[in-house]
């Protein structure tokens, strides 16, 4: 069976270049939908913002189109750790799952288990450009002359270390663990085991088309899995005034408050933003391999 992989097997760091560079493209280009996303799950039972257009449409007027991009700039830093890390370790934990001597296709549960494991270990380490870049998103319009609260990535660290406390970066550890280690394996496995399938069913060659069907596979699989802790995930980090106590807190306040399908919040936009974010990282990431694959010498 065809690999699923493009080339040869690259080391880590050039792992993590081509995974860093490519996560950080699909950030700036699907931001707007993340920055909608973010929006509609802290509203609650509220109805400002109503739908993926609609609710960009609104942030645009109230604040200005470039509302759309707000915590790009912690959006790139996550990226780069967190992408480049989770994406770039992958490859290495899942051959080291399976063993140097395993010999033919790697069993989905160990694909599973690996983006388990690296989406947890990015996540650890990035957890503070999470938190920013939530808190930057869910700034709403302020008034005539009022002073960002975070105005910048830089500030904002400094901010939420200096009020918070050191752990106070790490608000909202748990669920993101929970989030990211559970969406990175849906993304992930789910990305490897289509791409496998499709190659293996002869009926596809590893190309631009292939890597498009099995990029949009794992950002519905990733979405499916991930909406609930993702959305409580963002409750708590945007919650700056003591609502919620911790993650039960807020799982059981959202479920008794909202409903059950509060948990669902900004589905569509998630998915638009995960599918698309998905389409971007992946397609650029294949290209990425080849660009970073080294150089072998001709004889």
């Amino acid at each position: 069976m065809a690999p699923t992989s493009t080339g040869p097997p690259l080391p880590f760091p050039n792992l993590f270049a081509a995974s860093a560079v490519a996560a950080c493209t699909a950030e700036i280009m699907t931001l707007p939908l993340d920055t909608a996303k973010v929006r509609l799950q802290l509203q609650g039972g509220g109805n400002k913002y109503k739908g993926l257009l609609g609710t960009c449409a609104t942030i645009a007027r109230e604040e200005g189109a470039t509302a759309l991009w707000k915590g790009l700039e912690p959006g790139l830093h996550r990226q780069v750790v967190y992408g480049g890390l989770r994406i770039g370790l992958y490859e290495p934990v899942k051959n080291f799952f399976v063993g140097k001597d395993h010999v033919g296709d790697v069993p989905l549960t160990m694909k599973i288990a690996a983006g388990l494991a690296t989406g947890a270990i990015g996540i650890s380490v990035a957890s503070p450009t999470d938190l920013v870049k939530v808190r930057m998103q869910s700034e709403g319009k302020l008034p005539p002359g009022a002073p960002k609260k975070y105005p910048n990535a830089i500030k904002a660290y400094s901010i939420i270390l200096r009020e918070e406390g050191l752990f106070g970066l790490w608000k909202g550890l748990g669920p993101n663990i929970a989030r990211n280690a559970i969406i990175n394996a849906a993304e992930l496995a789910s990305y490897d085991q289509i791409k496998q399938v499709m190659l293996g069913s002869g009926m596809f060659t590893d190309n631009i088309v292939t890597h498009l069907a099995a990029g949009l596979g794992a950002g519905f699989f990733a979405v499916c899995v991930g909406s609930p802790v993702d959305v409580v995930k963002s409750r708590v980090m945007g919650d700056r005034a003591g609502k919620y106590s911790g993650v039960l807190d807020c799982f059981v306040k959202t479920a008794r408050n909202d409903g059950p399908l509060a948990f669902y919040n900004g589905f569509m936009p998630n998915f638009a933003r995960l599918g698309s974010w998905n389409i971007a990282m992946f397609l650029v990431l294949e290209q990425m391999k080849k660009v970073v694959a080294p150089k072998t010498k001709e004889a």
